[in-house]
């Protein structure tokens, strides 16, 4: 099932704290999104980040706003009196993604902040580790905390493979070592036994569902030049691959874990 749209009727506001300057936007639906701007400058592919992985994590039951295709006519910004903001506009006709605006949300803070249940930290780590996600840091965490709920937010960083598609059966297998960053990795229960509760949720079928669902165009520009079809096959192959190799990456993130565990 394609994913939703909706058609954007106004913009709303920027958000300058995301370095890819997305913005509020009303769509035809009454409702309000943020939406990630295919003339950003990592392009489509971080709309396909975005949208992939974040439908990976409602998949494994993970906490993420409704992900929605968002239809952006270029007068929209015609007005906008920041150059910046209107030339990102102007350049995005067509498909974006957005999420669900979630009113009085704020950054999840791990001072002051409870932290989630240690089962919920290592199944986000877990699945960070899986979309080899760079942007979950203490400065830059992307978790949202609203209705006292954590929500994972801004996955367009993942899957950066698809920069160049180097090697990509051998990048599947990469530990990924920045997970030692990870915001939620002190609170986190064990990675080895998120791995036994998460990965038998996935597999081939649920990641060629989940790329079925995006628009082709945000496949359009492949660093390769290929055809959509090619460039889902392309991300399945890598998800497929990532997630039969967790005896490669689980035990870096647990080893992780552990240090962390053993400073506190």
């Amino acid at each position: 099932m394609p994913v939703r749209t909706v058609t954007a009727t106004r913009y709303v506001t920027p958000l300058r704290e995301g370095g890819s300057l997305p913005g509020i936007v009303e769509a035809d639906d009454d409702g309000l999104y943020v939406v990630k701007f295919r003339g950003a400058g990592h392009g489509p592919r971080a709309l396909v980040a975005e949208y992939v992985s974040g439908e990976i994590a409602r998949q494994l039951g993970l906490p993420v706003p409704e992900l929605v295709e968002v239809l952006l006519d270029p007068a929209l910004g015609r007005a906008e009196p920041d150059y910046e903001i209107r030339s990102l506009v102007l350049g995005s006709e067509g498909s974006n993604v957005g999420l669900d605006y979630l009113p009085g949300s704020l950054t999840y803070d791990p001072a002051s902040d409870a932290p989630p249940s240690r089962e919920l930290a290592a199944d986000v780590v877990w699945f960070d580790s899986l979309v080899t996600n760079i942007d979950r840091g203490p400065q830059n965490p992307n978790l949202l905390v609203w209705h006292d709920g954590l929500y994972l937010i801004d996955q367009g960083a993942t899957l950066y493979v698809h920069a160049n598609w180097y090697q990509p059966e051998q990048a599947a297998r990469q530990p990924f070592d920045m997970i030692a960053q990870h915001v939620l990795l002190p609170a986190a229960g064990s990675i080895e036994a998120a791995a036994g509760r998460m990965a038998p949720l996935l597999d081939r079928a649920v990641f060629e569902r989940i790329l079925g669902e995006a628009p082709d165009s945000w496949f359009e520009q492949d660093a390769l030049g290929r055809e959509p079809a090619d460039v889902r096959t392309a991300y399945a192959d890598f998800l497929e691959q990532r997630l039969a190799a967790q005896a490669d990456w689980v035990p870096v993130a647990e080893a992780a874990r552990s240090a962390v565990e053993q400073v506190g």
